[in-house]
């Protein structure tokens, strides 16, 4: 096989495309929504994140994030997840807020007495409603297919955003924090 010639020009357009999207909607993301985010965050004894898709696959880098600031934090549908109990916060993301495995999560959660983080781009959904603290992301939803809002397929604004959103939290969460890189790393991996 030959080898695939790739154009300087047309990636750095679509790196364009993406980057000035991404700019423009994490501008637009709520200072005070995130302040209360990451309160939540901190507050919470132990920390679930559930996600369907790319929304669920940010949402695991998060979660190893949480467990290097050494935040007690579990991935809901694994093996050696525990039963989520009232005081827990349930952290999870759609920007649709009509995934119907999340909003399952968050009503079982809500159910058990925990408190449910939604980031989404619905805040009216029915997954809002569940909210006990909300993260709107204003970004296009995997159905919407007009490109008003976005230029890139299925969501992926959203699903980018959602994840540097959340590393922004833990940025914060971090430097607040006084801990060193070398405290963190003590946390990583080495099992890999």
């Amino acid at each position: 096989m030959g080898e695939i010639e790739v154009s300087t020009n047309a990636f750095a357009g679509s790196s364009a495309v993406i980057l000035s999207e991404l700019e423009r909607t994490l501008a637009r993301v709520s200072e005070e929504q995130m302040e209360a985010a990451i309160g939540a965050l901190l507050d919470a004894p132990r920390i679930f994140v559930y996600g369907a898709g790319r929304s669920g696959l940010a949402l695991k880098m998060v979660a190893m994030r949480l467990m290097h600031l050494g935040l007690a934090v579990h991935v809901a549908g694994e093996t050696s997840t525990p039963a989520i109990a009232g005081g827990d916060l349930l952290v999870v993301a759609s920007g649709s807020g009509t995934t119907r495995g999340v909003l399952a999560a968050a009503e079982v959660a809500r159910g058990a007495g925990a408190d449910v983080l939604v980031v989404t781009a619905a805040p009216a959904s029915r997954l809002g409603e569940l909210a006990t603290c909300l993260v709107e992301i204003p970004a296009a939803t995997k159905q919407d297919h007009a490109g008003r809002v976005s230029h890139q397929y299925a969501g992926a604004l959203f699903e980018q955003a959602l994840l540097l959103t959340m590393d922004s939290a833990f940025q914060q969460m971090w430097q607040r924090s006084g801990a060193t890189a070398e405290q963190l790393y003590t946390r990583h991996a080495n099992l890999e």
